[in-house]
């Protein structure tokens, strides 16, 4: 019998996938370029996110039964199929260096500068694989302990900070433009991109279906709510220009936060409670890049591939996170256009197919009813 979600856990899974590198990495790069209007432009990134996941759900939802690899197959041929799981192990591969990126720097720049870069890579790759061998129920209550974390140090830094805060910051609203806000988004939209394609590989381990198209859009709104208080809070506290000249802007804005004269030093607070999603991200893009790694190879399950995928992601981490300018030219440059296109992309052309394919696709629907009736006459 395979593991089941419930619709909660799922909820807790994509506002953690979004959240540490969105408050992490994604804020300062988007100052960068927006100035101002980072906050307008984490909104309209969430829009967005809200639009592809619901698209994505609607797919899923034409065979609850078959991820969207699964899906892909049917519709497109066992090659087909091969091809979007070797993409989804790209899109993966990549995600997962982004997730490092954010982990190690949190840590390395603000804590540990002595501490070489294989040890993060080492300690952040051992609970990962460990999680995953464990399975996708543990890391799915990991990550409600990390959604009641996120709201701790939301409301921790709200406090801290909210004495210095300046609205004049904020104003006016499309400063540089709406056109430049847009496209200032799509670095945000890169971290909806993680949150939507690990849900079209894991949605059919969720339970009631029913509720699907309304949690996972849901899960959105709640993610982006938790991530719009820091673009407004630096540009507020810090000020744009500030914020853009930082890595990890979020600890800067931790370090100028205090509660009177009783908490000061907010970064160990924010490490405390940060560290269980960004955990929880490097947990799920390796599940995720095992599910796809699994599926190239046509295996039933992912637990005999998690070493080497590991050993490749590693890698990959390493050779990013190594380097601080490559890592930004990486999340600055690079990452957005690959990973928007395989996140737009593999759900359309799924969906397209399905549309151009519907004999077929009622074929399967209709199997997987039968099949369904057999199991239930079956238990009774």
């Amino acid at each position: 019998m395979k593991v089941r979600i419930t619709n909660g856990m799922l909820m807790g899974l994509v506002v953690n996938m979004v959240y540490a590198k969105a408050i992490g990495l994604t804020q300062g790069i988007m100052a960068r370029e927006a100035g101002s209007d980072m906050w307008m432009a984490t909104i309209l990134s969430t829009l967005q996110g809200m639009a592809v996941m619901l698209i994505t759900v609607i797919v899923m939802l034409r065979l609850p039964e078959k991820n969207m690899v699964e899906q892909a197959a049917l519709l497109l041929g066992k090659w087909g199929g091969k091809l979007i799981a070797a993409l989804l192990f790209l899109f993966f591969l990549g995600a997962f260096g982004t997730v490092m990126i954010t982990f190690v720097y949190h840590l390395m720049d603000y804590f540990l500068p002595e501490v070489p870069v294989i040890v993060f890579i080492l300690v952040g790759g051992a609970v990962a694989v460990y999680a995953v061998y464990q399975g996708l129920e543990v890391i799915a209550r990991m990550a409600l302990v990390g959604s009641f974390s996120i709201i701790a140090l939301n409301v921790l830094v709200l406090f801290g900070s909210i004495y210095q805060f300046d609205i004049r910051e904020l104003l006016p609203v499309f400063q540089n433009g709406f056109v430049n806000t847009i496209k200032a988004s799509r670095h945000n939209d890169t971290d909806w991109a993680m949150a939507t394609l690990m849900t079209a590989l894991i949605l059919p381990l969720v339970r009631d279906r029913l509720t699907w198209k309304k949690s996972a859009p849901l899960a959105i709104v709640y993610g982006g709510l938790f991530v719009l208080q820091w673009p407004i809070l630096e540009a507020g506290v810090l000020s744009p220009e500030m914020t853009g000249q930082y890595i990890v802007a979020c600890m800067q804005l931790a370090r100028s936060a205090e509660i009177g004269q009783f908490i000061h030093r907010y970064e160990m607070i924010m490490i405390a409670f940060f560290a269980t999603s960004a955990l929880v991200q490097t947990m799920m893009s390796l599940m995720c890049a095992c599910m796809s790694v699994s599926h190239v190879l046509g295996l039933k399950d992912y637990r005999p591939v998690i070493l080497p995928t590991t050993l490749v992601l590693g890698g990959f981490g390493y050779w990013v996170v190594l380097d601080h300018g490559r890592a930004m030219r990486l999340l600055s440059d690079y990452w957005p256009p690959a990973a928007l296109a395989v996140a737009f992309g593999v759900p359309m052309l799924v969906f397209a197919a399905g549309f151009l394919r519907k004999k077929k696709l009622a074929a399967a629907r209709k199997e997987a009813e039968e099949e369904k009736q057999a199991q239930m006459r079956k238990s009774s």
